[in-house]
């Protein structure tokens, strides 16, 4: 392979785990450049030391954090709080692979569905939840504080994954 050849095989490197408090710096950075509203490091902290209901998880390529997601699990329900990756990265499906994963690790956990909101403009991240399986179900009115633009509702069927759920760790 040449420098001038794009390296396809590129994101059989992606690594995906558990977030750590030590990964906030690096998810800040995330979250400022993907959204107008960006989380705290506290609200982040709180999510992982306070939150028993809060999942999440990070991309890392090379040992670098790249992107990340985050639900929270409720009862057989899972609601997406966040998912970016790194301006740098996007565009390479990658966002695809992150949300698939989260979407997997939902089904390990028992969850039967998940849920979204996502802005009525971002035709994109929509684009991505439809190929996902996710459908529309509504919307909230003025849901971003920013600028009270409304929020598109969309929810997904989870696969059952049953007892391939207790085996931590497993892989396809």
């Amino acid at each position: 392979m040449t420098d001038s050849e794009p390296n396809k095989d590129l994101g059989a490197e992606l690594v995906f785990r558990l977030m750590k408090l030590e990964d906030i710096p690096d998810i800040l950075v995330i979250e400022r450049e993907a959204f107008t509203m960006p989380w705290t490091e506290e609200a982040f902290r709180n999510e992982l030391t306070h939150n028993h209901f809060a999942k999440y998880m990070v991309m890392e390529l090379h040992g670098h954090i790249i992107g990340y997601a985050g639900m929270w699990a409720i009862v057989d329900e899972a609601h997406v709080t966040n998912i970016a990756v790194l301006e740098a990265y996007r565009g390479r499906k990658w966002g695809d692979r992150l949300l698939e994963e989260l979407m997997r690790t939902a089904g390990f956990l028992g969850m039967k569905s998940i849920t979204l909101e996502v802005r009525v403009s971002n035709e994109v991240a929509q684009n991505l939840y439809r190929k996902k399986g996710f459908r529309p179900a509504g919307t909230r009115k003025g849901y971003y504080s920013d600028n009270r633009e409304d929020a598109l509702i969309m929810w997904a069927d989870l696969p059952d994954y049953g007892e391939q759920g207790l085996m931590e760790g497993s892989v396809d």
